[in-house]
């Protein structure tokens, strides 16, 4: 038997050491966490993908009685980037979330970042795959961690498609 070990690497950031385009990018997705509908889970979920033209296209958590009928914010913004811009390489995706719960509409950001399920990942891989990588930066109000791509949070992925 072989013990192995996996190793990812990533950043861990302040809001005022990013540039300009990407504290505009988390400023979006933060920005679609107010236009998320969780009345079940009371967790809002904002992302935002920046293409390779610069422009960004935004998506929110939409849940639905008939779970699991609803979708994720990362999955939103990457089927709508894909579907107005056909071909065209996603370059990051923010992500950012607030947990209303008791907190009211007003609630404060999640202070650690939250990462993508599983199924977003795997979802965003596939572009990834086809377009070249997908740098993902996840903003919490306490810290941001910046990672190179989606596949560096999914070091075992299914690509064999």
């Amino acid at each position: 038997m072989k013990e192995k070990k996996i190793e990812i690497t990533y950043k861990s950031v302040a809001m005022d050491e990013l540039p300009d385009e990407d504290r505009e990018l988390i400023e979006r997705a933060k920005g679609m966490t107010f236009r998320s509908y969780a009345p079940y889970s009371r967790f809002h979920v904002g992302a935002a993908v920046r293409m390779d033209d610069g422009s960004i296209v935004g998506g929110s958590n939409q849940e639905n009685a008939a779970y699991p009928s609803g979708i994720c914010a990362e999955r939103n913004a990457a089927w709508q980037a894909s579907a107005l811009y056909p071909g065209m390489r996603m370059k990051k995706i923010a992500i950012a979330a607030r947990n209303v719960g008791q907190g009211g509409a007003d609630a404060a950001f999640q202070g650690s970042p939250i990462s993508p399920c599983g199924a977003c990942r795997q979802a965003l891989l596939e572009y990834e795959h086809l377009y070249g990588d997908i740098e993902v930066i996840l903003y919490g109000a306490d810290s941001i961690y910046i990672f190179p791509s989606i596949s560096s949070l999914l070091p075992f992925s299914f690509t064999e498609f």
